[in-house]
């Protein structure tokens, strides 16, 4: 690991300078605002990630459970992916911070995602080869395509969210890629839950093999439509020129301990992790939620998350369209904060006879979520700020933090879901607190508390160009 020795103002003055100097006259498009279709296409380059991440928090304990596996052990799946998927953003970052090629591991990471996917929902393959269906070999078997599939998620994800900072230095293009990949993850998972819906619509799940099939055509139809958008990506993105100049003039590479050092890393830390879980456990949650303990039909399952995800996308478009500071970003993530605070009580008290508020609540969850993850996002690009040798270290150890978290939390959660009282002894006109009311309802309301606490106490750097003043998009 290489130390930190050049001074940070004199790094980012050599690089502003190297980007704007006298006969650079190309590369003072870095400090303008980027086109449309550059956005666009950088947006949809997570979409196979976004897909298969949809599906995976919201169906795979449902699927697991489904096929016969205890919730302990359908726990233990996710858990394995989720560690997985956090040891590799360490990995990728410091490797990407050193070699750079963000679109090879782009690449190489939704190969991987692609292949591996339909072996998690695919039906247990050791268990075919070994001619046995033991709950033990199960467990191993999604096990191993889990942590498969999370590894290749994780390379796809570093090497995305560190493009943002190397493609501009606009600081409210930052933003708007950001938004603009919020808002493509919102397609991707409504076009899972759209898939979802005409699948368990015109299926049904009588026997496990009916339920494999279901989840096995799912699987395959994520896939093909994310890899669709991954063509689109690298076949409309250039690889970032501002990271190959930052190593071509040989800069030094920022050490890990210089973010350490920093207070803001660690507010965005707690920042995005708690965002992380606030979106992911309440995700994992909502289709028991709303098939145990509503008792509604089993389309359901699909028509609530898709009305979450509609909303989030159209306040996703309307965040592209806002000069972004500090203060903003600070307003727009207590006002998400303080909606999931009050969708969290709604879901831990709302009883069974009265199902249809849910819909209602989803309108404010989509919103509150798009609120939360963008600007949680977009905070990471002001911590970053001009320091693109130390990017991807920074979008790694925050994504290493969320997926063992959010795993950790999932596993806790889960391993007591066998421990809840029968839902069918619940008189419809009350509610009975259940471990999915708490996973949905009461962690995502506290972490959303506590993240807005931490978010009002954060300072944010003013951005180099007046975020207020100039056009979002060229």
């Amino acid at each position: 690991m290489l130390s930190y020795r050049i001074p940070l103002d004199q790094n980012i003055s050599n690089l502003r300078n190297t980007m704007v100097g006298d006969g650079a006259g190309d590369d003072e498009s870095s400090f303008e605002p980027l086109g449309r279709c550059s956005v666009v296409y950088y947006g949809v380059g997570h979409m196979l990630n976004d897909i298969t991440s949809a599906c995976w928090f919201t169906y795979l304990l449902v699927f697991l459970t489904d096929i016969g596996l205890s919730p302990s052990d359908a726990a233990i799946v996710m858990l394995s992916g989720q560690m997985a998927d956090g040891f590799t953003t360490i990995v990728a970052g410091e490797l990407i911070d050193r070699f750079g090629h963000f679109k090879i591991w782009h690449g190489g990471g939704s190969v991987l995602v692609a292949v591996s996917f339909s072996s998690v929902f695919g039906g247990c393959l050791p268990c075919k080869i070994f001619g046995s269906n033991s709950s033990t070999l199960q467990t191993i078997g999604y096990s191993v395509f889990a942590a498969i599939f999370n590894v290749g998620w994780a390379a796809t994800q570093v090497s995305h969210m560190s493009m943002v900072n190397c493609i501009t230095l606009n600081s409210t293009s930052r933003v708007v890629l950001t938004s603009c990949r919020n808002a493509f993850t919102m397609v991707a998972n409504l076009s899972l839950y759209a898939v979802a819906f005409v699948v368990f619509k015109i299926s049904t799940s009588v026997t496990v093999i009916d339920v494999e099939n279901q989840y096995r055509w799912i699987a395959y139809l994520s896939i093909f439509i994310g890899c669709c958008f991954v063509a689109v990506f690298h076949l409309g993105t250039r690889e970032p020129r501002l990271k190959k100049e930052a190593r071509a003039k040989g800069y030094a590479r920022i050490s890990w301990t210089y973010w350490f050092k920093k207070i803001l890393y660690y507010q965005v830390a707690i920042v995005y992790v708690l965002t992380r879980l606030v979106t992911n456990v309440s995700q994992a949650f909502l289709a028991f939620y709303v098939i145990n303990d509503l008792q509604m039909t089993q389309s359901s399952k699909a028509l609530v998350p898709a009305i979450i995800y509609i909303c989030s996308f159209i306040v996703s478009i309307f965040l592209q369209e806002i000069g972004w500071t500090g203060r903003r970003l600070k307003a727009f993530y207590s006002a998400g904060g303080l909606l999931w605070i009050i969708c969290g009580v709604g879901i831990l008290f709302l009883p069974r006879s009265m199902n249809s508020i849910v819909y209602a609540l989803s309108i404010l969850i989509g919103a509150a979520n798009s609120l939360m993850m963008v600007t949680a996002v977009s905070m990471q690009s002001f911590l970053v700020g001009e320091d693109l040798n130390g990017c991807a270290f920074v979008y790694g150890s925050l994504s290493f933090l969320d997926k063992i978290s959010c795993g950790l939390a999932l596993c806790a959660l889960e391993s007591y879901q066998s421990s809840t009282p029968e839902l069918r002894y619940c008189n419809p006109s009350y509610f009975c607190f259940t471990v999915t009311r708490f996973g949905l309802g009461l962690v995502p309301a506290i972490c959303a508390l506590v993240g807005v606490l931490v978010t009002c106490n954060m300072k944010l750097h003013a951005p180099a160009l007046n975020p207020s003043t100039e056009p979002l998009l060229a």
